[in-house]
């Protein structure tokens, strides 16, 4: 991995797609950190699709898992303070409430007071705002990036796209995660690491299914070294 010039401010975590286990591979992520610590500020800035608790207020099911990682809970409103019922991207959610999302409006919710890992909304290339696609957020945040993929077929163009598209950007890709979605997978899963590692620079990381974190400790370990450095 390449080193950092300035003090590495964290991460950003996105997906080749919805649902590809962004929440499951940060929140082991902070975990782990924390195990070794070092605690990362988390924030998912805006979430969609979120429950109606008992109390009548809107419950972020991906925020409250990053929260929990690092055992707190009561910082759950700075963490998502951004959340909309719709299960609709960030932006569309927005206007099912009769609200309008800018990309300002995600920055302001995504300071902290040290490094942070910071959740998108989707894939790289999804709507996370009205004037913004995740990918935007990204790069104003100046973050690197963390791409997580399920390990399926099909996973390797997603990939490379996704990459491709960071590259566009000026991003820096700091890994890449394939997660086990389901216990079953197809026959491709035990080959797409390998074929991934064959053809990009960045560390790839395959992980079990249901792994607690284990797999990604040759990544929290260079993490925690880019952090103390910093």
């Amino acid at each position: 991995m390449r080193a950092m010039e300035i003090a590495f401010p964290g991460l950003f975590v996105t997906a080749t797609d919805t649902g590809a286990g962004k929440t499951y591979v940060g929140s082991r992520l902070l975990f782990r950190l924390r195990q070794a610590g070092i605690e990362l500020h988390p924030r998912k800035p805006v979430e969609s699709g979120c429950r109606v608790d008992e109390s009548g207020r809107l419950t972020p099911a991906d925020g409250l898992a990053l929260a929990q990682a690092i055992d707190r809970e009561d910082w759950l409103d700075i963490i998502t303070p951004l959340r909309f019922t719709a299960p609709l991207a960030p932006d569309l959610a927005a206007r099912e409430a009769g609200e309008r999302l800018h990309l300002d409006q995600l920055l302001a919710a995504c300071q902290a007071p040290g490094p942070m890992l910071v959740e998108g909304a989707g894939g790289l290339l999804s709507p996370i705002a009205e004037d913004a696609l995740n990918a935007d957020l990204a790069v104003a945040l100046g973050l690197p990036v963390l791409v997580v993929a399920p390990n399926r077929l099909g996973c390797i163009n997603h990939v490379l796209l996704t990459l491709e598209a960071l590259e566009r950007r000026g991003l820096w890709p700091i890994s890449v995660v394939l997660s086990r979605t389901t216990e079953q997978g197809d026959a491709s899963q035990p080959h797409n690491a390998a074929a991934l590692r064959a053809r990009i620079d960045a560390p790839v990381f395959d992980l079990p299914w249901q792994d607690d974190g284990r797999g990604l400790q040759p990544l929290v370990d260079t993490l925690a070294d880019l952090i103390r450095a910093g």
